[in-house]
């Protein structure tokens, strides 16, 4: 029947059952197949038959619910599949969010490390804040339309590390940042105490004047005698006062190992046999250029006899003798030594394997390096040589403020520490200070240091004229100190 139909009325005609009474008026009810439903009409008797009248549009075909219902079914098709177009996007960027997530977590790793050393900048952490938050926002959106195992974790992880870097911000650590400074400055007047001897200034006149005033410009400049293709090594006098058989000698030590590695040192007797390259001695104090006792980095210094030098791949210093070609050594002090290029000097580019300087001035040998413990600062070593019973030993230990790879090469004189910085091609600086006697620091200074190129590879003092050498790429130059 078509939806517009009138209302008709039928006719039923049922027999009664003979065993039942007659009847006036019956009930009865109908159903409808379409929607299940029900109906109940009043019915009467009439020549012994029920007549009763039916609404029979409720047959009828629904089809404005189906059109809805169509309708209905088109609009879920289109949001499941633009829901399915969402997930697959998803299941896209997800690898993406979990690889930024674990370089973020990398990023994080130092800043954890300097956090259990009371030492960060608020300015990192906040850029490192803002990081963390636009990559969790990212997190929640993947979250809120993959929710699974996967990304829980990582909403999890985001969300631990964003309240570590917020209680990192927050913490108070000025006081724990005193207390430190306090700790290292007592540290270093207790070695101070120890170690250097009382007449130690008036043994040498000019350290009685204060700091070096002034640098010369290089009197004396000559390409290496292994071609100035050889850019990185040290070289000098030999800087024992007191030394009786090489007082006047000059030695030249190249790295020939990729400007990293050497095991031979060559000594002349004169200056003028250096100048003319002429009446040199060989030799070799190890067999090869990754022998343990093979040198690394620019770090050699010749005092009295011997050499000493950074040993191969390692946080010792070795000590050859040229007489009885024997190499002792010992461990310098600290927690997490930086060698093989881990705290090496540095300008715009860095001085490779430099991380273990041994230098000499009036007042014996010293080890400049940098380690874990002091933040990758520079630290101070006296070493001792024991002719009796043929040891070196570390007496004493400073450490320092002053970050090395932010140093482009540094010396001792009269037990003050020295460092200099890169200006440009042709001149460096020296900038800073440290007193192993009173353990102050200045940062004030302005000594200009002149040079012929680049990269200074070397940089030592002699107290037996009070010059200072400098190896640079393949040059060897010389200045005079000023006090």
């Amino acid at each position: 029947m078509s939806a517009g139909r009138p209302r008709v009325t039928q006719e039923k005609t049922l027999e009664a059952p003979k065993i039942h009474p007659p009847l006036t008026w019956i009930m009865t009810e109908t159903t409808s197949l379409a929607d299940s439903q029900s109906q109940q009409v009043s019915g009467y008797k009439k020549a012994n038959a029920c007549v009763c009248q039916l609404n029979s549009t409720m047959w009828l075909f629904p089809a404005q619910k189906f059109k809805y219902v169509l309708e209905e079914v088109h609009t879920c098709e289109g949001s499941l599949n633009n829901l399915q177009e969402e997930l697959t996007f998803s299941s896209q960027r997800l690898p993406l969010i979990q690889d930024q997530f674990t370089k973020f977590t990398v990023r994080l790793e130092p800043y954890n490390y300097l956090h259990s050393q009371g030492l960060y900048t608020e300015l990192s952490l906040h850029q490192l804040g803002q990081v963390l938050s636009q990559l969790q926002v990212d997190i929640d959106v993947v979250h809120s339309q993959l929710n699974n195992s996967e990304t829980q974790k990582l909403s999890k992880e985001a969300e631990k590390l964003h309240k570590h870097v917020n209680k990192m911000q927050t913490i108070d650590t000025v006081n724990m940042k005193t207390v430190k400074e306090k700790l290292r400055y007592l540290k270093n007047k207790l070695e101070t105490c120890k170690s250097i001897p009382k007449d130690f200034r008036g043994q040498d006149r000019h350290c009685l004047k204060g700091l070096i005033t002034n640098i010369s410009d290089p009197i004396t400049a000559k390409v290496s005698p292994f071609g100035k293709s050889c850019v990185s090594g040290s070289w000098g006098k030999q800087a024992q006062k007191e030394s009786d058989g090489q007082k006047n000698s000059y030695w030249v030590q190249p790295l020939l190992s990729s400007y990293i590695w050497g095991n031979t040192v060559r000594l002349y007797q004169t200056y003028e046999d250096l100048m003319a390259s002429t009446n040199h001695r060989d030799f070799t104090f190890a067999s090869s250029y990754s022998h343990p006792n093979a040198i690394e980095g620019p770090s050699a210094v010749l005092y009295g006899k011997a050499l000493y030098y950074n040993c191969y791949r390692s946080a010792d210093v070795c000590r050859y003798d040229l007489e009885t070609n024997e190499v002792k050594r010992v461990t310098l002090p600290g927690t997490g030594v930086g060698f093989n290029n881990k705290f090496p000097y540095c300008y715009y580019d860095c001085q490779l394997n430099s991380d273990i300087d041994v230098e000499a001035d009036e007042t014996g040998l010293w080890a400049l390096y940098a380690t874990l413990g002091n933040h990758g600062n520079l630290v101070i070593s006296r070493l001792v040589w024991d002719s009796e019973v043929k040891s070196l030993n570390v007496t004493q230990t400073w450490e320092t403020r002053l970050f090395k790879k932010a140093v482009s090469n540094a010396f001792m004189v009269c037990g003050v520490m020295y460092a200099t910085r890169y200006v440009n091609e042709y001149r460096e600086e020296v900038f800073y200070a440290f007193d192993t006697a009173t353990g102050k620091e200045d940062n004030s200074l302005a000594i200009p240091l002149e040079k012929v190129a680049k990269a200074v590879a070397s940089l030592s003092y002699n107290p037996t004229n009070k010059q200072i050498y400098m190896y640079n790429d393949g040059y060897l130059l010389a200045y005079q100190v000023y006090f």
